[in-house]
């Protein structure tokens, strides 16, 4: 058993630092958020500790893009993920990070600015709201919840400690993107009825998990963090959590977040009236509880959105966008990346934008709102209203209810117990999530 470490949260006075590159300005579209550098931080330098490096590695790449930004932690309870991640920075700026496997460790430095969180969805709500009564800004990955009630308290956290924290979900950074939605606001393709959204891929079968011993290079107690102490099994670690309730959201919260982010976005609106899910795990007999092929429909009153995904079988064929709108005059199409086509009714091309995609501007977007250059492009509430599609909807499907929703709020309307239940989780003791 791991209870928190004491946290204490650093009081700083308000700060103003000079823009450091212009290159800044090109990426973001600049505004204004309540934010502060740490005291004891170099002038001018934002600190950052990054913790999980599996996808954490693209958080440590894009920072080592950024101007005046330091990475003075990287976090793994995984210990071959370490020594990689240290040289990759030594090499490049000259500087060696502390390498630690406790993420509240880093908590306790004054000099920290930023946690970066690319942990599994477990950790994400517990990490942040840690984070963010230790004074600290936080970036975290998507869905930034494991639940819908873990949300509800990130944003709460965030208001409280008036932390800057962006989800990350890097699409809301991309200009092509950005002008894309801009295009849909300002009526390019007339009143927009409908967003659908696709997702394919080539899932293997996860198999049956075996009793084994604890790899040597893992700390599995720290892994499991705010959990509830299970046996390890062989097939668990690094990715297969997402396929079972305990741990992880299925796809829909691994990838339907990305695209019903957009379609909400899109669309212009906030909470659905009613949620949807069919669908099953029809391709493989083993381990994964959440379903492999999944229609997802959500009604907003006004218009509606669909997410469409097959994880074991691509559907190659059928070349879908990632997300597409439906207006009276036309429609627009979102490869997933940075291009988007808009159509007339009868097919015909009538505008095609193509870009690069990075994930170096929603990092840039952060750093920038943490020195009070920029507003956040995703931020914690943004990003929790679409991560909460997801959670109705994976409650939908494993109550196999037409969820009836206060599209007011967001909440279900006349929740059995069964969904209270799965609205939140149960936690190790010490780690309930308080704010």
């Amino acid at each position: 058993m791991i209870p928190p470490m004491n946290s204490k949260r650093t009081s700083v006075p308000r700060r103003r630092f000079l823009q450091s590159s212009g290159a800044l300005a090109t990426l973001l579209a600049l505004g204004r958020a309540p934010a502060v550098l740490s005291a004891d931080s170099p002038a001018g330098t934002v600190r950052v500790g990054v913790m999980g490096l599996g996808r954490g590695r693209d958080h440590v790449a894009a920072y080592l893009q950024l101007p005046n930004v330091e990475i003075a932690y990287v976090c793994d309870v995984d210990e071959r993920r370490l020594a990689p991640a240290v040289k990759s920075i030594r090499e490049r700026t000259g500087r060696e990070p502390k390498a630690i496997r406790d993420f509240r460790t880093m908590l306790d430095d004054p000099a920290l600015d930023a946690v970066s969180i690319a942990t599994p969805n477990f950790w994400h709500a517990p990490a942040t709201i840690l984070a963010c009564s230790a004074g600290k800004h936080v970036y975290v990955e998507k869905p930034g919840s494991h639940n819908g009630r873990e949300g509800e308290l990130m944003v709460a956290a965030a208001r409280k400690h008036r932390r800057v924290v962006q989800m990350g979900n890097q699409r809301r950074s991309l200009p092509e993107v950005q002008e894309a939605m801009q295009r849909l606001r300002e009526g390019e393709i007339g009143p927009v009825r409908f967003a659908r959204c696709w997702y394919s891929n080539a899932r293997d079968t996860i198999g049956r998990g075996q009793p084994a011993p604890v790899p040597e290079w893992l700390d599995y107690t720290l892994w499991q963090g705010p959990l509830p102490e299970r046996p390890f099994v062989d097939n668990l670690v690094h990715y297969n959590w997402h396929w079972r309730w305990f741990w992880g959201g299925g796809e829909l919260a691994n990838n339907g977040i990305h695209a019903l982010d957009i379609a909400r976005w899109g669309l212009g609106v906030e909470h659905p009236r009613r949620v949807t899910v069919n669908g099953g795990r029809y391709h493989f007999q083993d381990d994964q509880e959440t379903p492999d092929t999944t229609i997802a429909t959500f009604d907003f009153g006004t218009c509606g959105a669909s997410w469409d995904a097959s994880s074991c079988l691509p559907r190659t064929e059928e070349k879908l966008p990632f997300v597409a709108f439906y207006g009276d005059r036309g429609v627009l199409k979102l490869d997933g990346g940075s291009n988007y086509q808009i159509v007339d009714p009868n097919g015909k091309e009538l505008r095609a934008v193509k870009g690069k995609f990075s994930d170096v501007p929603h990092f840039a977007n952060f750093i920038a709102a943490i020195r009070e250059e920029a507003k956040l492009n995703s931020e914690i509430a943004v990003g929790q209203t679409s991560t909460r599609l997801c959670h109705l909807g994976n409650i939908a499907w494993r109550t196999t209810t037409d969820l009836a929703v206060d599209p007011a709020t967001g909440q279900i309307l006349e929740p059995t117990r069964e969904m209270r239940r799965m609205w939140t989780r149960e936690y190790r003791r010490g780690w309930e999530p308080k704010v």
